[in-house]
């Protein structure tokens, strides 16, 4: 990537871990990017212990590689709201350290924690400041049922950060949103704020690419999944529960078994899901799987489900697997009501929204898919980090 004339001295604040899934997948590869352009790029984020402990050397490494500074600080998580008040103050003293140390032109914070350090910096040091929100995170914690409103210290939360919210979208210097969605439901706000750039959840095709997967292997893992040749694989990718209609997948899933018998649904996620509740788990299957395996397990598989609680948070939902299972070109059945995804749906043959009416899921494959050329033009990594460098094309290199 060609170097940028004006290159910026770049803080990138997350609550989120590197060491975690998301930071691998949603932060260090653009970060990468952004720096191979000419940036220099230090990033505060916050590990939990047992990822730390486990993938430490393998972030450090990808960072030292890559030209990246990485200040990994511990993530507290007892007791709840002190924990987190503690850790705000522990980002806020490091990154005003950073900021002097470093002379930093720009503070990238990546949602509400990060940007309430990153707008008192922009009022005590000058520096500008980028509001990459990923989504009404307020809002999704209600609506997810971790903020319940009946409890005043919530809803007193809630309210104090639907405030910052909307100081959030008036003193940056620029917002990202993740859906056009998102962006559209703030215009209507008329806050007279900073400009707004749409940016969803990216794909690597480098690492999700079906040219890399050998058919021989396919099979391989689908034995060791214990899934026999014929068998159709209904694939659940990511996290279980919350936003995620999990009854609604178990029950799609056995509508599918009364058209095909020979049917399997496997459930790939970091989570311990208990289904122990539910009638219909014969022929489910639960794995997990570092982030290079998932490919394996994309290609394993015939088709996708993803379903999402249609919300007023949701409209600014991005589903990272969305682009990940396209990029293999396998169908994905999606409900609709969140994101972008009806818009999404008219331009890939992969993409189908299923009936409100709690219709039988479609068994349904396509023999010419073109979801990877989707992805490439609209989920790719390039695109995206293109478009922050758009961003930061914008300013000068000082503040």
């Amino acid at each position: 990537m060609a170097e940028t004339a004006i290159p910026h001295r770049i803080l990138y604040l997350s609550y989120d871990g590197m060491t975690d899934p998301l930071g691998q997948s949603q932060v260090l590869p653009y970060l990468a990017g952004i720096r191979s352009a000419g940036h220099q790029v230090t990033v505060v984020s916050f590990e939990k212990p047992a990822a730390f402990l486990k993938n430490e050397s393998m972030i450090a490494a990808q960072c030292h590689r890559g030209g990246i500074d990485w200040r990994p600080l511990v993530y507290h998580k007892r007791p709840p709201v002190l924990s987190t008040l503690y850790d705000v103050w522990n980002m806020r003293r490091a990154a005003r350290a950073i900021c002097l140390e470093k002379r930093i032109t720009v503070v990238h914070c990546r949602s509400y924690l990060s940007a309430l350090v990153g707008q008192h910096l922009k009022h005590s040091l000058g520096v500008r400041w980028i509001f990459d929100m990923r989504g009404f995170w307020a809002d999704e914690r209600v609506e997810g049922n971790l903020w319940k409103l009946s409890n005043p210290l919530f809803r007193l939360i809630y309210r104090y950060f639907k405030r910052k919210e909307r100081q959030f979208l008036q003193t940056a210097d620029h917002v990202v949103s993740l859906t056009d969605n998102a962006r559209q439901e703030i215009l209507q706000w008329q806050l007279d704020g900073a400009p707004i750039t749409v940016i969803p959840t990216c794909a690597d095709l480098k690492l999700f690419d079906p040219a890399m997967i050998a058919e021989a292997r396919i099979g391989e893992v689908r034995q060791q999944l214990g899934v026999a040749p014929n068998d159709f694989v209904l694939l659940y990718l990511g996290s279980w529960g919350t936003w995620y209609l999990t009854d609604q997948v178990l029950e799609m899933f056995h509508q599918l078994k009364q058209q095909q018998p020979a049917s399997k649904l496997l459930i790939v996620t970091t989570d311990r899901p208990d289904l122990s509740r539910y009638q219909h788990v014969a022929d489910t299957i639960v794995r997990s799987a570092s982030r290079q395996e998932v490919p394996w397990m994309i290609a394993a598989s015939e088709a996708a489900i993803c379903l999402i609680k249609p919300s007023f948070s949701k409209k600014a939902s991005s589903a990272t697997k969305l682009g990940e299972i396209l990029a293999m070109n396998k169908m994905v059945f999606c409900n609709g009501g969140w994101g972008d995804i009806e818009t999404y749906a008219t331009q890939t043959n992969c993409l189908e929204i299923l009936p409100p009416t709690g219709a039988a899921m479609p068994l349904k494959t396509v023999s010419n898919p073109d979801g990877r050329q989707f992805v490439e033009a609209n989920l790719s990594l390039r695109v995206g980090i293109a478009r922050y460098l758009d961003i930061y094309r914008q300013w000068p290199s000082s503040p």
